[in-house]
């Protein structure tokens, strides 16, 4: 049972380059299980060269796409050499960029799994312990990997849009992500002013997108079998200079392509259904931090929330 459920958490988001010798030795990416190549790219990016830092951000902007042309179109996209774009490869793990394509061939087929693609890793004569077992080992997973693999200055970042009394903050996703954004909603609500939950329903979607402007930070929601109207709200509010802040999972959103901030979290379940459990976790890691960084000023609206409630209770 054991190797069923770890099996499954595995397969189911310009200048002068120095010397390899001087600067690869010991820095390749440290990757856990199932890691995907933004994962690895996230891992290395603090000690990438410029012209390696060029490669990422071109594998980034058109992920995973970018990464299946060949080295030389691939260096071309990036405006750096061929040999350049193997090292870089080399510092992300891959024994050759025909592993590196391979990996991201399988990301491929991940971004498209449904319910009806995804095994469960219990059987239907699995008795009740197995499916206990199975959802402890698949859930402990997706959470030591989210948190493992989080881009600490993304999530900082995050923190801070979120934090800025200048924003304002609206929050939507998809059918199931919707659950995620109203649950974040509901927290930044009480932390701080001018916080909204959009839901597209009839008249209420052209006013938002109409407000729309540089004002707005959009946190969105959107995980595989990603959802086109939500891809495109979130583009036409980056479009119209909002900030986009990203919960996708790890083989990205096409929402990815011109977020300011990407948080992604695993998704695996013990059944065929994708699972909230760790972007849950991760929205909570959120909302702690913002509660910790606005401090006193998120203290006295929770009160004064305290007694409108208490107030509305004794009517």
């Amino acid at each position: 049972m054991a190797g069923r459920a770890a099996e499954h958490s595995k397969h189911t988001e310009g200048g002068a380059d120095p010397e390899p010798a001087e600067r690869d030795a010991g820095r390749g990416a440290d990757t856990g299980p199932g890691a995907t190549v933004a994962e690895r790219v996230r891992q290395v990016e603090g000690g990438l060269s410029p012209a390696e830092r060029k490669i990422a951000r071109a594998l980034t902007a058109n992920y995973p796409a970018a990464g299946l042309e060949s080295a030389s179109g691939l260096a071309s996209r990036a405006g750096v050499s061929a040999p350049t774009v193997v090292r870089f490869v080399a510092r992300l793990g891959f024994d050759g960029y025909r592993h590196f394509q391979q990996s991201l061939r399988e990301e491929v087929q991940a971004r498209h799994a449904s319910p009806l693609t995804l095994a469960p890793v219990i059987g239907a004569e699995s008795p009740t312990s197995e499916l206990v077992e199975a959802a402890q080992q698949v859930s402990s997973a997706t959470l030591s990997q989210t948190f493992t693999a989080l881009p600490e200055q993304e999530f900082d970042q995050a923190v801070g849009l979120i934090c800025d009394p200048a924003k304002r903050i609206a929050c939507f996703g998809g059918r199931f992500s919707q659950l995620l954004a109203e649950y974040l909603d509901l927290h930044l609500r009480l932390l701080r002013p001018g916080t909204l939950l959009h839901s597209a329903a009839p008249g209420r979607d052209a006013g938002f997108r109409l407000d729309l402007s540089r004002r707005d930070v959009c946190v969105v929601f959107d995980f595989r079998r990603y959802q086109d109207d939500t891809v495109r709200l979130a583009r036409h509010a980056h479009e119209r200079g909002a900030k986009i802040v990203l919960f996708t999972d790890p083989w990205l959103s096409p929402v990815a392509e011109f977020a300011d901030v990407v948080l992604p979290a695993r998704v695996e379940a013990p059944s065929p259904f994708d699972s909230i459990v760790a972007p849950l976790a991760l929205v909570d890691a959120l909302v702690a931090a913002v509660h910790a960084r606005l401090g006193a000023a998120a203290d006295e609206r929770m009160r004064a929330a305290e007694e409108e409630w208490s107030g509305e209770a004794g009517e």
